[in-house]
């Protein structure tokens, strides 16, 4: 069981892993051991002073792995899952392991959506996000930027190029969306007025 004192029976006897397992368990024995003169073996003496820790109490439904049985006694209560970044990271929780790839990449999407909504909503501001300024674009050229790469051996020179790209295309796609936007209100305005 997950979270308690309680060790988890062994799906295997030693015997048959010691048959199965050439050298399993050569440090069982006691007298083998080189720290046994300064080991003290007590498994009642673990430290704790609980056989289940208190659980923090959970406001809302929170994400869990589904290799566990519950969720973990103590848990983050920073950033709850909200909008359609909220969505992606609970769907990615319910329906794949740890282990497995789609898991991580469907968290990593999760966070660039979340990261759009944040820049989509700092235009709703006084101060909306600058890419310019926000980006150290600017000191590139203030900082010697160009002449800390040249004739440098410098292992984050591989990936520099796909920087302009990652940060510069949801910019552009943005523009594009919003100019869209612009563009067909001011059709149907257009048409309105006509008639």
């Amino acid at each position: 069981m997950a979270y308690t004192a309680e060790k988890p029976p062994l799906t295997e006897s030693s015997d048959d892993l010691r048959a199965r397992i050439p050298g399993w368990g050569v440090d069982l024995d006691p007298a083998d051991r080189p720290s046994v003169p300064r080991e003290r073996f007590d498994p009642a003496l673990s430290g704790a002073h609980w056989d289940f820790p208190e659980r923090q109490p959970e406001k809302w439904p929170r994400e869990r792995s589904i290799e566990h049985k519950f969720l973990t006694p103590v848990f983050g209560t920073s950033c709850p899952p909200r909008g359609v970044s909220g969505m992606m990271r609970k769907y990615a929780y319910k329906r794949f392991s740890e282990g497995r790839a789609a898991h991580w990449l469907i968290l990593i999407a999760a966070d660039r959506v979340d990261a759009l909504g944040s820049h989509l909503r700092s235009f709703l501001t006084s101060r909306p996000d600058n890419p310019i300024t926000e980006t150290g674009l600017l000191s590139e050229f203030s900082h010697r930027g160009m002449s800390s790469r040249v004739g440098k051996k410098r292992a984050d020179l591989v990936h520099q190029p796909l920087d302009a790209i990652i940060v510069g295309v949801p910019w552009v796609l943005a523009g594009r969306v919003a100019y869209g936007g612009v563009k067909g209100v001011v059709k149907v305005v257009g048409r309105s007025r006509r008639r």
